[in-house]
């Protein structure tokens, strides 16, 4: 369980890294507290986009893996950010990724603040 609260935090904390160095990924709110909790739905969105939707998305494009030497990891993940920003759109969530290529570098950005913040807190289950 505390693992699954690290890792939602992790990636609470680089989606608003992104939020924050991106203008095209928009998070609306009155509050900080209000953009807060809007970032930790975002962060359950995203994390369970990327358990339910990114392992079929691999096995389907794995061709496309071996082909691009994995660079097609990108393009998912950038994919993975739209689901995640349309799937927000349908449960009323302020949160809004513009654009294919905005996602990509949101996605990029996602990727290795998450990875660095999972280095740093623990993951204790």
């Amino acid at each position: 369980m505390m693992n699954f609260v690290v890792k939602t935090l992790a990636n609470a904390g680089a989606l608003a890294v992104a939020v924050w160095l991106l203008d095209k990924i928009t998070l609306t709110g009155d509050s900080t507290g209000s953009k807060v909790l809007t970032l930790i739905i975002v962060a359950l969105l995203f994390g369970l986009v990327n358990f339910l939707v990114k392992p079929v998305v691999k096995v389907l494009t794995f061709p496309l893996f071996i082909l691009t030497l994995g660079l097609i990891t990108l393009v998912v993940n950038a994919l993975m950010l739209l689901l995640t920003s349309w799937l927000a759109g349908k449960l009323d969530v302020s949160f809004h990724v513009e654009g294919f290529w905005t996602a990509v570098l949101g996605g990029l950005i996602i990727s290795v603040v998450s990875w660095a913040l999972n280095v740093v807190l623990p993951d204790k289950d």
